[in-house]
């Protein structure tokens, strides 16, 4: 098995898209996954003004590194108001202006999670359209409705039945399609 990063796009510390992509790594058993957190990865809000005067950020470069050592990469994304956050939207302008190809040769596992029923779709609909941009190739994507109603914080569980069917039959797909 090659290398697989997984992390979220939130800044949130306590962020329910990384729970949920620690939750995914767990089930998936894949030694050697490195989960992150992007809040390791302070960068400015992109503007070409910074970017003349500044250069790029040392963060951007040092995620860019990161990125560039996967093979596979777990993505799950946060919504703010039906779309991709600032955030997540600021830390891929920055990555494409270190390398327009910042995921090429990725194989992505792309998901979205929310305290609502639509688990976030709408910015996993926008990344579906932006992340092949950039070279990445997604592999299977889903969508985790009504977070905190189906996850137990506590145990770290999911616990609709039905809902984590589904997850691992995504999950499987994803990696019989990776080996």
């Amino acid at each position: 098995m090659k290398n697989m990063l997984a992390f979220s796009g939130s800044n949130n510390s306590q962020s329910i898209n990384h729970q949920l992509v620690e939750f995914v790594v767990r089930e998936l058993g894949i030694e050697g996954t490195k989960i992150i957190s992007l809040l390791q990865y302070e960068m400015p809000m992109y503007s070409e003004d910074y970017e003349r005067k500044n250069g790029l950020p040392g963060m951007a470069l040092a995620l860019r590194q990161e990125i560039s050592e996967a093979t596979y990469l777990i993505i799950s994304v946060n919504e703010h108001n039906g779309t991709l956050s600032a955030f997540f939207k600021n830390v891929i302008d920055w990555l494409s202006r270190v390398d327009r190809n910042f995921l090429a040769g990725k194989k992505i596992l792309l998901m979205s999670t929310s305290p609502g029923q639509r688990g976030g779709t709408g910015a996993l609909e926008t990344c579906k359209q932006l992340l092949p941009r950039f070279g990445g190739e997604i592999i299977e994507h889903f969508s985790f409705p009504s977070f905190y109603a189906n996850y137990d914080t506590e145990s770290k569980q999911l616990t609709d039945e039905m809902i984590l069917l589904g997850l691992r039959e995504v999950l499987t797909t994803f990696a019989q399609q990776i080996n």
